[in-house]
């Protein structure tokens, strides 16, 4: 027996295997796109106009066209100056071909091909390629079209010189133009999770990409529904912050502006405060979206906190030895903030590309922070005292907030150990198994109570609606009857105390009735997480259950059925086979029986869970100030726009 278990667990050269050419990105895509979801989709799409906006920020692009195809495939093109096509001595083949099938082969490695770019690693086109099931791609070069096609990142054709006029790629491509490169590429569906593409999240990134390329035009073309925009922005990050605060109270008139260069690093800053208590900072490297910031970020807080400190110290805005913390003066900040480092010195934290790195970038942006901060406050008084004030009311306030949060928990009331009675808690003390379902009601709390797994399943009821959180402070959020108990229960604390490794249950699962009151309550219930827990969000700890709607039975066979549109499905295939049958509505949780609502709604195996993440942290943003901010005009704009899309409930 021994021997066999040592056969069995030999590792030798025999084990050992090379992945050769791209292999390695399609056995392991995740590691190069980050996931096979439809983020990782949409991935691919940014790495090719990336290469684009490279040649743009080089001088030499001036627009770029992105079309989807009736299919779902992809075409991008660009006027710059087409991927070179020569042979590579050292390897026997075009760069074009190395460029395309080959990791780490380009131009943005410290060559004189690109002093700034994007594309650092070198693996964008090459891994878009390996994840298509066919690519091709033209180059226009003085005249000349030259073109080669692959297939899942294999070259299928040698590369070929045909008239400039033969483009068979897309005749709405900037193909006019002497120079350039277009590329068309189709997802591989057996990679992918899905290869549909969402028209709203391509077109933010064109429109991020076109507010930090002033003067780079781009047109967008969605062949699915006959769509067609055009982008273009002289203003740069000014256009964009003015753009992300047209719906919001500004707090000054003046839209603060930088762009300067020091020791190569070009920095651009814009900024405007609104009456918000979030701050939404929109970092970029490279015209890379920095989602976890990085040393441009810090080096901008640290200039923006000494500059109103020393102004408001100088004209004697404060009341005795009062001085404003990072957060005081952050509070309801717009702010974007674009660096572009040349290749050879930028550094990012990850392949992601998520954090810059790059040390040098903190003291050139605070520098040139520092100073045009002090010159634009000096020039702008009122626009400065409207900041300071702000900055000192948020100081008060937080201090104010904090004391009272202080007294709740010298009570113990949001300390681990003194759990809310309400809690129906789990056995496991295993955090990374454990899961908590907050529930509306005491009827459906009881339900579920009966119907839970004990050894990894907690209970939280709480009855009625809970506070709209999107402009309360934090005193008042653990005072709250609904969220005291929460924030106790999940154990990891709030604001400034928060700590995520404190966290009890790795899923934090809403469960809701699925009707509009239920929406709306669950809708309150992920605007708290948003503005308060926003870190249980980013680490994948949100869920939303989905109950049913309706239960459908015919002879002794049931079905639950989710929604209306489930149930017309159902409807007319029952129609179709001439079978009787009855369909019987749920009014709400409570009204299930424990059996019931673990076979639907909370059996691992059987039931549907969505996860809460965040794709595009501008958005939700203006989402949530928009449905559940003080400003009435945006909402009422918003529900006459979609009005014709809601879901009446006509059975409450």
């Amino acid at each position: 027996m021994a021997s066999d278990i040592t056969n069995k667990g030999q590792y030798s050269e025999e084990n050992i295997e090379v992945l050769e050419g791209l292999e390695p990105v399609r056995v392991r895509p995740g590691m190069y796109i980050g996931s096979t979801d439809i983020r990782g989709l949409h991935h691919t799409t940014k790495e090719i106009i990336d290469n684009s906006v490279d040649e743009a920020m080089a001088g030499y692009a001036r627009n770029i066209v992105i079309t989807i195809q009736k299919d779902n495939s992809i075409i991008v093109s660009d006027d710059g100056r087409g991927i070179p096509v020569g042979i590579k001595k050292e390897y026997g083949v075009s760069a074009l071909e190395l460029v395309m099938t080959k990791l780490h082969a380009g131009g943005k490695f410290g060559g004189s091909g690109y002093k700034v770019s994007g594309g650092l690693h070198g693996v964008g086109a090459s891994i878009v390629n390996a994840l298509s099931t066919e690519c091709i791609v033209e180059v226009r070069k003085d005249g000349k079209l030259y073109y080669q096609e692959y297939e899942k990142g294999i070259r299928k054709s040698d590369l070929k010189q045909v008239d400039i006029s033969k483009s068979t790629i897309n005749p709405e491509s900037v193909s006019s133009q002497t120079n350039g490169t277009t590329t068309y590429y189709k997802p591989d569906p057996t990679i992918f999770e899905t290869i549909e593409f969402d028209y709203k999240t391509i077109r933010q990134q064109i429109r991020t990409f076109a507010y930090l390329t002033s003067g780079l035009k781009f047109k967008f073309i969605d062949k699915r529904n006959d769509t067609i925009e055009t982008f273009y922005f002289e203003g740069g990050l000014r256009a964009l912050i003015s753009s992300v605060n047209r719906h919001k109270n500004v707090m000054h008139p003046n839209i603060f502006y930088a762009h300067k260069e020091m020791d190569e690093i070009d920095v651009e800053i814009a900024f405007q405060y609104t009456d918000s208590f979030a701050a939404n900072e929109l970092c970029f490297a490279n015209n890379i979206r920095t989602t976890e910031g990085g040393t441009h970020l810090t080096g901008f807080r640290s200039a923006l906190t000494k500059s109103i400190n020393d102004y408001a110290k100088k004209n004697n805005l404060f009341k005795d030895d009062e001085k404003l913390s990072g957060d005081d003066t952050r509070e309801g900040i717009n702010v974007g903030i674009s660096v572009k480092i040349p290749s050879n010195k930028i550094q990012f934290e990850g392949q992601t590309k998520s954090k810059l790195g790059t040390s040098e970038a903190r003291t050139v942006v605070e520098i040139i922070a520092k100073e045009t901060l002090d010159q634009f406050f000096e020039e702008n008084p009122h626009d400065a005292e409207g900041i300071i004030g702000k900055s000192i009311l948020a100081a008060r306030a937080r201090k104010a907030a904090r004391a009272a949060r202080d007294a709740v928990i010298r009570k113990g009331v949001l300390e681990g150990s003194g759990l809310p009675g309400k809690l129906a808690d789990c056995r496991t003390k295993d955090a990374t198994k454990a899961e908590i379902f907050i529930v509306e009601g005491d009827s459906a709390g009881g339900s579920a109570k009966q119907a839970r797994d004990n050894e990894i399943q907690a209970i939280l009821p709480l009855f009625g609606k809970p506070l709209n959180t999107q402009r309360a402070r934090i005193d008042q959020i653990v005072k709250d009857l609904k969220f005291k108990p929460l924030i106790q229960a999940i154990g990891a604390g709030i604001g400034d105390l928060f700590n995520s490794k404190n966290t009890r249950y790795h899923k934090i699962i809403i469960m809701a009735d699925a009707d509009v009151d239920g929406s709306h309550i669950r809708t309150l219930y992920l605007t708290f997480f948003f503005r308060h827990l926003p870190e249980l969000i980013q680490q994948g700890m949100l869920y939303a259950a989905v109950p049913p709607l309706y239960k459908a039975t015919w002879g002794k066979n049931k079905r639950y059925l989710t929604d209306d549109k489930d149930r017309q499905e159902f409807e007319e295939k029952m129609q179709s086979e001439n079978k009787k049958y009855s369909i019987g509505r749920f009014k709400g949780l409570g009204e299930m029986n424990a059996d019931e609502l673990w076979e639907t709604t909370m059996n691992p195996k059987t039931r549907v869970l969505k996860q809460i993440s965040i794709q595009n942290v501008e958005e939700a943003n203006d989402v949530f100030e928009m449905l559940m901010g003080k400003e009435v005009a945006p909402r009422k704009h918003f529900i006459q726009a979609n009005a014709i899309s809601a879901d009446l409930d006509l059975h409450a």
